[in-house]
């Protein structure tokens, strides 16, 4: 079964919690998830993010619940690699 290996998330999200704590919700999804985020925009309430995952095998369900669990609103899939098997 093909395997999702990267993906780069537009994602607007709330002040709280920060990119840092964002990243790292992200990251504890898996063992080799690797998350780098750019924060694109800042207004007076939200952030809009570009948010890479790199990793074997990225759930990408598991990890759309979480950004919403956090709050956050997934805007698109902006790239995206699959490795067939």
């Amino acid at each position: 079964m093909p395997s999702v290996q990267r993906l780069v998330l537009d994602v607007l999200k709330p002040h709280q919690p920060n990119a840092l704590e964002f990243a790292r919700a992200i990251a504890a999804l898996g063992e080799s998830y690797r998350v780098d985020i750019q924060v694109i925009e800042v207004d007076e309430q939200t952030e809009t993010l570009r948010v890479a995952i790199e990793g074997d095998g990225l759930d990408f369900e598991r990890i759309s619940d979480s950004i919403s669990e956090i709050g956050a609103s997934l805007h698109s899939i902006d790239e995206v690699s699959v490795v067939g098997k």
